[in-house]
């Protein structure tokens, strides 16, 4: 007996039939395919772009210097930032790496001396801060180059304190150095810098370590510098110290000219200071040694209570932002040995920079896709 054929499909049951055969398979799902009609086509994928690397440069004073040989050894990797934000001594590494002449910077620093340092020093009581950074930063714009932010290459942002509000504000135009130095305004030691009609201080103040910057910017992978992370209370060390008084007393000042400086009752002025800065400076130095370290080994000093109060305030707010925002990589220098002003020891700074990215190098290649050498 016959086998009666099934009756045609109605409705839905009819166009499930109609759909043709297809079989599924891996190619399919990883070629991305346009269909026209009843032509498909394969779809070129572009190449995965390498991320945009961001360095956030933290706030540290001496200790800054270690930014240096961060910078070198991340260039001799490969790795090479396209976005650069600084707090402090790393909003003046960055804007010198960003004008591409870092190297002339750490031979410079490296060749620094005690005494040059203290050269360096223009020193005031009258300014809201003991130096007024005009002759250092008169140096630096000797040295280097201050291109205009908006005309480089990289993207570069300053990190600075408006003193009237409190606020943060990003320098992202204008002259590159100008920038940096008013994020270099460190209460009580360098004073405030006027920038297009507000008074800043220094970027530490509200952002240590500008990571929140980097992505404001456009950074995908940030690596953070942090030198706060490891606390030191003291302001000069005693082997600093013991360094600077023995090169302030050295040669071509004599001792009684010294002494008169020391019980003269005040700083030389603003005048004798210019035509005898080496002397009038030895002297002055050799006075502010008494702050550096109290007599009394229990007690701190003047400035052991400044930098300690520094430090301890700028890593919890580091650890606050940087918990809200936390970097792809953070390296942290190991300069628990460097004090505030310790300016002087920057061969030892890059050395131990250099030597930091080489400890994380798996982790940054593994982050930082390296350029094309």
């Amino acid at each position: 007996m016959a086998t009666p054929e099934p009756a045609p499909a109605e409705g839905a049951d009819a166009k499930k039939d109609a759909r043709p055969d297809f079989k599924l398979t891996w190619s399919g799902l990883r070629r991305p395919r346009a269909v026209t009609g009843d032509v498909a086509e394969d779809v070129a994928v572009p190449a995965p772009q390498p991320p945009v690397i961001g360095l956030a440069l933290g706030s540290g004073s001496a200790r800054g210097w270690s930014h240096i040989g961060v910078i070198l050894e991340l260039e001799a990797l490969g790795i090479r930032p396209q976005v650069v934000a600084g707090t402090s001594i790393g909003a003046l590494v960055g804007a010198v790496y960003a004008a591409g002449q870092l190297q002339e910077l750490a031979d410079w620093v490296s060749a620094l001396t005690v005494r040059d340092v203290m050269g360096l020093m223009d020193v005031t009581f009258t300014g809201g801060g003991m130096v007024r950074g005009e002759k250092l930063f008169s140096t630096f714009a000797e040295r280097h180059s201050n291109p205009n932010i908006e005309d480089l290459a990289l993207r570069y942002a300053s990190v600075c304190t408006e003193m009237a509000s409190g606020r943060e504000i990003w320098i992202t135009q204008g002259p590159i150095l100008t920038a940096a130095r008013a994020s270099c305004a460190l209460p009580g030691v360098f004073t405030p810098v006027k920038h297009q009609g507000r008074w800043m201080l220094d970027g530490g103040l509200v952002n240590p370590v500008p990571v929140s910057t980097c992505r404001a910017l456009g950074a995908d992978v940030v690596i953070a510098v942090n030198l706060n992370a490891q606390l030191v209370g003291a302001h000069w060390s005693r082997a600093s110290r013991l360094q600077a008084e023995q090169e302030i007393a050295a040669p071509s000042t004599p001792l009684a000219e010294v002494n008169a400086i020391n019980s003269g009752g005040g700083l030389p002025s603003d005048d004798a200071r210019g035509r005898n800065d080496a002397r009038a400076g030895r002297g002055f130095w050799q006075k502010v040694m008494g702050y550096l370290e109290s007599s009394d080994p229990d007690r701190p000093a003047l400035f052991d209570v400044v930098a300690a109060s520094v430090n301890i305030m700028q890593d919890r707010l580091t650890r606050s932002r940087m918990a809200g925002d936390p970097p792809e990589i953070t390296l942290v220098p190991l300069l628990e040995d460097y004090a505030l002003m310790d300016f002087h020891r920057a061969e030892q700074a890059i050395a131990e920079g250099r030597a930091l990215v080489r400890r994380h190098e798996a982790e940054l290649c593994a982050w930082a896709q390296p350029a094309a050498r």
